[in-house]
C-alpha cells in the first residue's frame, strides 16, 4: 500500500480537509480535530451520494426479477428453467464484476468509480426497455440484458470499500449499515413500482415509450407498459451519476493490483467469507427468487396470490433491520449480533418447508411470516459482519476483504435460482434447499462462536 498525502505541519493538525482535483492531500478520520474541522462533513456528504447511487444499482441488479414474473403473461414463451435461469443470470455477473470492483477504489478513486459505474447502469436499464416490448425477443438477447443487469451488483464491492475508507472504526458498523441498508431498499423499490408503474402511460404513453402489451390473467385482459418498470429510473441513473462526478473526492490511500492480494494470505478473508454468503448470499439469493418462488408454490391455487404483491417485503424488511443492525454492532459487538442472527436463520430456514407444499391459501401466511423471519435476521447479520471486518483487518485491507466477501455473497441469486431450479425440477417442491440451507447456517453459527464470539476467541469482534 502506498500513501499519496502531502507532508503535514504540526500546525495543520486543527485544519480540515484539502485536495487537489479530486484527490484528497490528506484524510485522518481517527483523529478527532480533523474529523471536527471538516472531516466528518466530507465524510456524511459521500455516504449520502454513494448510498443514493448504490440504491440505484439494486434496482438494476434486481430489476430482471420483477419482470420474469410478468414476462409469460404478456407473450413469451418461456419455460420454468428458463425463467430461473433469466432470475439468476444478474447473480451470477454481479458477483463476477464484484471481483473486478474490489480492487478499482485504491486505483481509480471514489470519484471516478461511483460515477461511472453508476452510469454505466444506462446499458441494462435502456436493453430492458426495449426488450419487454416484444414477445419474439429471443431468449439469448434476454439472458444477456440478464447479465448487463449485474453491473448493478458489481457496484457494491467498490462502494462499500469506499465508504470504510471515510470513517472511523467507532462509526463504521452505523456508516456501512446505513448505506448497504438504504441501498438495499433498490431491491424493494423495484419490486414494488414495477405493478403499478406498468398500468400507467409515462411522457405522453404509447406516442413516446413504446406500445401497451396485454396482460391475462384469470380471462381477463388488462393494456400494461412493461417498459415502465425501466423507463421511470433511467433520469435517476444519469443524475445520480454526474453528481458523483461532480461531487465526490478520493482518499490518499492507493495501491496496486498484486499489493491488493495480500488479504488472501489471512485466514479471517476466508472464514469472514463464509460468514457473509450465510447473510448477504441468502438475502440476495432469497430477494432475487422470491417472486418465483411465491409463484411455483402457491401460483395453482385458488385465489392464488400476486407475486410482487408481497416479494418485496422480504428485501424491504431485511433492509431496515441492516440499518438498526449497524448501531447495535457497534454497541455489542459485530460477533455477538451476528450470532444471535445466525442462530434465527437456521430457526426459519428449518421451518419454511413445513408451508412449501399447500393445501390452501391458509398457510400462505406463515410461509410469508418465516420467509419474512429469515430475511429480518439476514439483514441483521449482514450490519454485524460488516462491523466485525473493520476490526479484524487495517483500513485498507478492511476495504478489500469487504469488497472480495460481497463478490463472492453476490453469487447468492445466480447460487439460489439454479438451486431452487433444480429442486422444482427433481422434487416439485424446494424443500430440499431450505434443508440444505439450515444445515449451512449452523456450520457459519458453529464458525462465529469459534473465532469471535466465544469468551477467550483469538481474534474477538
Amino acid at each position: 500500500m502506498s500513501v499519496a498525502a502531502t507532508p503535514v505541519k504540526p500546525q495543520d493538525h486543527q485544519s480540515g480537509p484539502e485536495s487537489r482535483g479530486d484527490r484528497l492531500s490528506r484524510w485522518e478520520p481517527e483523529n478527532e480535530a480533523f474529523w471536527a474541522a471538516g472531516g466528518s462533513r466530507l465524510a456524511w456528504r459521500t455516504l449520502t451520494i454513494t448510498t443514493a447511487n448504490l440504491t440505484l444499482a439494486f434496482v438494476i441488479w434486481f430489476l430482471v426479477s420483477a419482470l420474469v414474473v410478468r414476462l409469460p403473461a404478456i407473450g413469451f414463451q418461456l419455460s420454468t428453467s428458463q425463467l430461473f435461469w433469466l432470475a439468476a443470470m444478474p447473480g451470477l455477473a454481479g458477483g463476477t464484476l464484484r471481483l473486478v470492483h474490489m480492487f478499482l477504489t485504491p486505483i481509480y478513486g471514489t470519484r471516478a468509480v461511483v460515477g461511472w459505474s453508476t452510469l454505466s447502469l444506462l446499458l441494462p436499464a435502456v436493453g430492458w426497455f426495449f426488450a419487454v416490448q416484444n414477445p419474439q425477443t429471443p431468449f439469448a438477447i434476454l439472458m444477456g440484458l440478464a447479465f448487463l443487469a449485474g453491473l448493478g451488483g458489481g457496484n457494491f464491492s467498490s462502494f462499500m470499500p469506499s465508504t470504510s475508507l471515510f470513517f472511523p472504526k467507532r462509526l463504521q458498523g452505523t456508516a456501512l449499515a446505513i448505506q448497504a441498508g438504504i441501498g438495499n431498499f433498490g431491491v424493494s423499490v423495484v419490486q414494488f413500482v414495477t405493478p403499478w408503474i406498468i398500468t400507467v402511460t409515462l411522457f405522453g404513453g404509447a406516442t413516446f415509450l413504446g406500445e401497451a402489451q396485454v396482460l391475462t390473467k384469470n380471462g381477463v385482459e388488462t393494456p400494461v407498459y412493461l417498459q415502465n418498470a425501466t423507463a421511470v429510473f433511467i433520469p435517476f441513473i444519469a443524475i445520480f451519476g454526474l453528481c458523483a462526478l461532480a461531487f465526490l473526492k478520493s482518499v490518499p490511500v492507493t495501491a496496486k493490483f498484486r499489493e491488493q492480494l495480500d488479504i488472501f494470505r489471512s485466514r479471517h478473508t476466508w472464514s469472514m467469507t463464509s460468514l457473509y454468503m450465510m447473510t448477504f448470499g441468502a438475502f440476495a439469493g432469497l430477494a432475487g427468487t422470491f417472486p418465483l418462488l411465491i409463484a411455483k408454490c402457491y401460483g395453482g391455487l385458488e385465489n392464488a396470490p400476486d407475486p410482487l404483491a408481497f416479494a418485496f417485503l422480504g428485501p424491504l424488511v431485511g433492509s431496515l433491520l441492516r440499518v438498526v443492525g449497524g448501531p447495535l454492532s457497534d454497541r455489542f459487538g459485530g460477533a455477538k449480533v451476528t450470532q444471535v442472527a445466525g442462530l434465527g436463520m437456521v430457526a426459519c430456514a428449518a421451518s419454511i418447508p413445513t408451508f412449501t407444499t399447500p393445501d390452501s391459501m391458509a398457510q400462505f401466511p406463515y410461509f410469508i411470516i418465516a420467509m419474512l423471519g429469515l430475511f429480518a435476521f439476514s439483514g441483521v447479520g449482514n450490519a454485524s459482519t460488516f462491523k466485525q471486518m473493520p476490526m479484524i483487518f487495517p483500513p485498507r485491507q478492511a476495504g478489500g476483504v469487504i469488497g472480495f466477501t460481497a463478490a463472492i455473497a453476490a453469487y447468492g441469486p445466480f447460487v439460489f435460482g439454479m438451486m431452487f431450479a433444480g429442486a422444482f425440477a427433481a422434487y416439485g417442491n424446494p424443500n430440499v434447499v431450505f434443508y440444505g440451507l439450515a444445515v449451512f447456517f449452523a456450520f457459519n453459527v458453529a464458525l462465529n462462536w469459534w473465532m469471535y464470539a466465544r469468551r477467550g476467541a483469538a481474534t474477538p469482534c
